[in-house]
């Protein structure tokens, strides 16, 4: 599965990343940052006072792969 990854910056200049799961993955570059600004426009998410997605930054697909190694049995599983 893919995550859509938009990193904004806060404003005290922090990074904050909002990571949206289920998206679109053909978005193009326009489409994606205009959504991005009505966040940030609309200054809806605050915390302590702090506007967190203050700035566009930027964004990107992330797809995150496993390969599991081993996995540890239980010592009361009969089949080890």
């Amino acid at each position: 599965m893919k995550r859509l990854q938009l990193k904004f910056k806060t404003a005290d200049g922090h990074n904050k990343n909002l990571v949206l799961d289920y998206v679109k993955t053909d978005l193009d570059p326009a489409t994606v940052k205009s959504a991005m600004e009505k966040i940030s426009a609309s200054k809806l998410f605050e915390k302590s006072t702090v506007q967190l997605y203050q700035e566009v930054s930027s964004a990107k697909y992330v797809e995150r792969i496993e390969s599991q190694v081993f996995e540890a049995l239980s010592t009361t599983d009969k089949n080890y």
